[in-house]
C-alpha cells in the first residue's frame, strides 16, 4: 500500500459557520497524518469566495483507489458536519503527495 496525500476541491454555497468548520475538520482529523502533517498542510483550506481544498491522506494500492477514497471520505465528513452534497459541489480529486516504500 501506498499513501497518498489526496487535495479535493470544492464550493460552499452556503455560509460555513466556526462550528460547522470545526465539526468538518474533526470528521476528516484521522486523515491528516505523518505525511501531510509533516509538510505542512492544513486539512481544510477555506477562502472568502466560498472555495475550498481538503488534503487528506489515505492508503490505496493505486491513484485511483486514493481519489475514490479521498472522495468518499470528504463526502461522508461532509454530510457529519450537515453538509448536504447539493450545497458543496466537490471538484476533481488530485494526487498531490505520494509516500511509498518502493
Amino acid at each position: 500500500m501506498t499513501s497518498f496525500v489526496i487535495t479535493v476541491p470544492g464550493t460552499f454555497g452556503v455560509d460555513i459557520t466556526d462550528s460547522t468548520k470545526s465539526t468538518l475538520e474533526s470528521a476528516l482529523a484521522s486523515q491528516h497524518t505523518d505525511v501531510s502533517e509533516s509538510e505542512g498542510l492544513d486539512l481544510l483550506t477555506l477562502n472568502e469566495d466560498g472555495t475550498f481544498s481538503v488534503r487528506l491522506e489515505v492508503e490505496a494500492p493505486d491513484r485511483y483507489e486514493a481519489e475514490l477514497n479521498a472522495s468518499r471520505i470528504l463526502t461522508a465528513a461532509l454530510k457529519k458536519a450537515g453538509i448536504e452534497e447539493s450545497d458543496a459541489p466537490l471538484g476533481p480529486p488530485a494526487v498531490t503527495g505520494i509516500d511509498s516504500d518502493i
